[in-house]
């Protein structure tokens, strides 16, 4: 029977952040994996390989809508499906691979296969009990769907269906406008598919800034995308080839029928705790499946943590990182902290999106006094010159303290534009120490300044 200071139960960005830490900090590490391959959900069917779609459809746009406007003349290319499906398939190996290597250089033992707990201290793997002093469930999640809709992943796919289409759907009807059914079907949009996203709420991507959600909708639509909002999904008819999607409006109980090549499931994830055996240990979970822990991410198991999409909170990647660099402090005796107030949201759409911290509606609701300095991408040079001047960013400031209380920003690069600000909040500067902070020009982080001067006495390029 082997032995470990720490076996961390899956290897997402959660949990192999979390085996690497502990590694770095002097503890025996094990990882269970029962994939064929490392990084999770995200690596192999969710981020990565999504994000490599998105690039190759906005390059596939640029050369359609803007390359002949500045001189670069000839016919756009046509899309070759199987060779850049194989683009996307060489990512994800790339970036698998990649966490072998830092299991190795960390000396982490990779135990191959699905775990159980059958008691506090061991996980068996197989035949196979190994023995360790902590535990991390890093289990992630899974997509779910909604009663009326059986998935198939052929006609009627979740993400992971949709990034390995059989050929391009003339018509596809994404069930969700959230970020997983945007980005996807902005990625079809692009390549020729005819998209209707259906949506239960009024709005899409819900919790987004109200501001910044209405402006992306109209970007996208400006696309081409179309939306059905405020529609409950009543069932989808699949056969071999085609499906009829049911809708009924909330409005006034009217009904519809969308056809489709192909029907994308997109209305959330749950957490994927099944098997595990963590009723017989005292571990609690809710009726979705998610674990209950304490602020050390302690389940009601001595011994036993959990971190990642399979807990409370938002159910991004950065956030399991974050969890499994603060667990693995915590189990070697040192201080682990997550900032759950500067954790950066971002839609990688095109325009992208991205947010942190507190929206307006929020801080109305919690009756703040606040002040918005916002700025258009229309005011910022190098956007202008690269056919990008959609969007805006704003920010909020407290009224009285001029302390950073959120930003939003939808543009070009917002996704990493964002991160200048998470830094101002997590050291608590004010909007005028980022207004104050010399930014290069041209670049699309003039922007940010410019909405922090808008906090004070006002933006010099507006």
């Amino acid at each position: 029977m082997s032995s470990y200071d720490v076996i961390v139960i899956g290897s997402g960005p959660g949990g192999y952040v979390c085996a690497i830490r502990c590694a770095q900090l002097g503890l025996k590490t094990a990882c269970v994996e029962g994939r064929e391959t490392l990084g999770g959900t995200c690596l192999n069917v969710g981020c990565i390989p999504s994000k490599a779609l998105l690039h190759a459809s906005h390059q596939l746009h640029e050369a359609e809508e803007n390359f002949a406007k500045m001189g670069l003349k000839g016919k756009a290319p046509s899309v070759d499906w199987k060779a850049m499906l194989a683009y996307k398939d060489e990512t994800i190996a790339q970036n698998t691979k990649g966490i072998e290597f830092l299991f190795k250089k960390n000396k982490i033992d990779w135990i191959k296969g699905w775990a159980t707990i059958p008691e506090a201290g061991r996980v068996k793997v197989g035949d196979d009990v190994h023995e360790a002093k902590n535990i991390v469930i890093a289990s992630g999640s899974e997509a779910s769907s909604i009663p009326g809709v059986e998935i198939d992943e052929k006609v009627v796919v979740t993400s992971t269906g949709a990034l390995e289409l059989g050929k391009i759907p003339k018509k596809m009807v994404v069930i969700g406008a959230g970020v997983i059914g945007l980005e996807l079907g902005s990625v079809y949009n692009r390549l020729g598919s005819e998209v209707t996203v259906v949506e239960y709420l009024d709005t899409i991507t819900p919790g987004m800034d109200g501001d910044t959600a209405k402006a992306f909708q109209r970007l996208l639509k400006k696309q081409g995308l179309k939306f059905v909002l405020g529609a409950a999904v009543q069932g989808v008819e699949a056969t071999k080839t085609k499906a009829k999607v049911t809708y009924k409006l909330k409005k006034d109980d009217s009904e519809a029928v969308l056809d489709a090549d192909t029907v994308l499931v997109a209305t959330g994830r749950r957490a994927f705790t099944d098997g595990l055996g963590l009723d017989a240990l005292g571990v609690k979970t809710t009726d979705r499946g998610v674990i209950e822990t304490d602020r050390n991410y302690a389940t009601g198991a001595k011994g036993i943590f959990a971190i990642g999409d399979c807990i409370t909170g938002p159910m991004l990647a950065h956030k399991a990182e974050d969890e499994g660099m603060a667990v693995a402090e915590i189990i070697a005796g040192q201080a682990g902290h997550v900032n759950y107030g500067v954790i950066p949201s971002v839609v990688y759409t095109w325009p992208e999106v991205a947010a942190v911290g507190e929206t307006e509606e929020a801080l109305k609701e919690a009756g703040r006094a606040y002040k918005t300095g916002k700025f258009s991408f229309m005011g910022n040079g190098r956007a202008k010159a690269n056919f990008a001047a959609d969007g805006f960013v704003k920010i909020l400031a407290d009224k009285e303290t001029d302390r950073i209380l959120g930003a939003h920003i939808i543009g070009p690069a917002a996704g990493d534009l964002i991160h200048e600000v998470c830094v101002a909040m997590e050291f608590g500067a004010a909007a005028e120490d980022l207004a104050r902070t010399c930014h290069a020009h041209p670049t699309y982080s003039e922007a940010v300044r410019e909405a922090a001067l808008a906090c004070g006495d006002g933006a010099i390029h507006a």
